[in-house]
């Protein structure tokens, strides 16, 4: 008996003095997302007034909320579980409260958010001007958006995932659409 509880202490001496490192778990990681060509189709409703460029992947649908007006729509990214809610009104000259209103709805996530960032578009040719807000952090929403004509109309969208906001894991997505975003603003027309 004592020779077999000698080698059983020598074994355990002998492995425990073997092992060096200690055992550190991985982090979690995240799937790879592969993002395809960007490509745009034109969506020109002809119950809507406004026309744009939209990306080739998303689905344009009419936003069927209890709430909705009929000129709202949701662009949806099925893929990525996603999708763009966008709201229009017409402001009457109201283009102020209008604008600050738009700020109000973005900043109420800095709770939560680490940093907003805002650029701004200007295409005085065809009377648009639109404010992109990026919305660092695990915010509710991780980008903004609003389009005038200074005037008369306001065409507003905010980016929704379908799950719980994780800035590391949505960034590829989240920048591949703040590219659609881009090009919706660009190719962007009240009629």
């Amino acid at each position: 008996m004592n020779m077999l509880i000698r080698t059983i202490v020598v074994c355990f001496l002998f492995i425990s003095a073997s092992c060096h490192d200690a055992f550190v778990p991985k982090p979690h990681g995240y799937f790879r997302i592969d993002l395809p060509e960007h490509e745009y189709v034109k969506y020109d409703s002809t119950s809507l007034p406004y026309s744009f460029d939209v990306s080739k992947y998303a689905v344009v649908s009419p936003d069927k909320s209890y709430e909705a007006e009929q000129e709202w729509i949701n662009i949806s990214y099925p893929k990525w579980n996603c999708k763009i809610h966008v709201t229009y009104r017409n402001i009457n000259g109201n283009t102020e409260e209008a604008i600050e209103d738009s700020r109000k709805l973005v900043y109420k996530h800095t709770v939560k958010a680490d940093a907003i960032g805002e650029e701004f578009y200007d295409d005085q040719e065809n009377n648009i001007h639109a404010a992109l807000y990026i919305i660092k952090g695990n915010a509710a929403t991780p980008m903004q958006f609003a389009i005038t004509d200074s005037t008369a109309n306001l065409f507003r969208g905010s980016l929704y995932f379908w799950g719980r906001p994780n800035q590391d894991s949505l960034a590829p997505v989240v920048e591949y659409i703040e590219t659609d975003v881009m090009r919706l603003i660009e190719s962007f027309r009240f009629k």
